[in-house]
């Protein structure tokens, strides 16, 4: 059942784009069925679940954390997480090139930007964004990469106005690749696209996708 789910999923994506399998609340033996049809990315929202799953799974799988991150829970994932979606405030950063530097690592980060119209949605504005990088203390991380940007459109059925946060956050991207990241190779990620709008999203430039639902339930 998932490996039909994955496939017809993976059929939808171009090989450009990144396919993170959202496997929270997920059983181990569903993701391990994902793991065997080849999915290799998966994506968590708390940390303690991220945590055991990884001791349980294949050491090649690349977890993501997509959900909202807080401070004290860093210390737990940053001896393997691969990327951390959900980096919105220039606090949490810090911490995560602490924790980094203790597991002699580089921890790459997305910044989430919010472009949805909900308010319980988490994320940075694009003046918060560029107070920081243009900060000091900013300058001063050694231990996170900045490779890109995450937002979550409004869960709402007007395809227009999801098409137009989608478009927010890639000029979002284009504005901080030009004037803070042109240098940087690997500033090239913009996660933005879920089961039900990532169609939407590829069209507007997105390379990751968070599909979850449509691939476990």
């Amino acid at each position: 059942m998932v490996k039909d789910k994955l496939a017809f999923i993976q059929n939808q994506i171009p090989g450009t784009v990144t396919l993170v399998a959202v496997s929270k609340t997920q059983t181990v033996s569903a993701i391990q069925d994902a793991y065997d049809f080849g999915q290799r990315v998966f994506g968590e929202n708390k940390v303690q679940e991220l945590a055991d799953k990884y001791t349980l799974l294949p050491k090649d799988i690349k977890w993501h954390v997509i959900g909202h991150l807080q401070t004290n829970k860093v210390k737990y994932i940053a001896p393997f997480v691969t990327l951390i979606h959900s980096v919105d405030s220039l606090k949490l950063l810090q911490e995560i090139n602490k924790q980094a530097l203790n597991n002699e690592r580089i921890i790459d980060c997305l910044l989430q930007f919010h472009i949805a119209q909900e308010e319980t949605k988490f994320g940075l504005s694009i003046e918060e964004a560029q107070e920081f990088l243009d900060s000091i203390d900013f300058a001063l991380l050694k231990n996170v990469r900045i490779v890109g940007i995450m937002g979550m459109a409004s869960f709402t059925s007007d395809s227009n106005q999801v098409r137009g946060e989608f478009k927010t956050l890639k000029s979002i991207y284009d504005q901080l690749k030009s004037d803070y990241f042109s240098a940087e190779n690997s500033f090239k990620e913009i996660s933005m696209g879920m089961s039900g709008d990532f169609q939407l999203a590829i069209e507007e430039g997105s390379t990751i996708v968070r599909v979850g639902s449509s691939i476990f339930n």
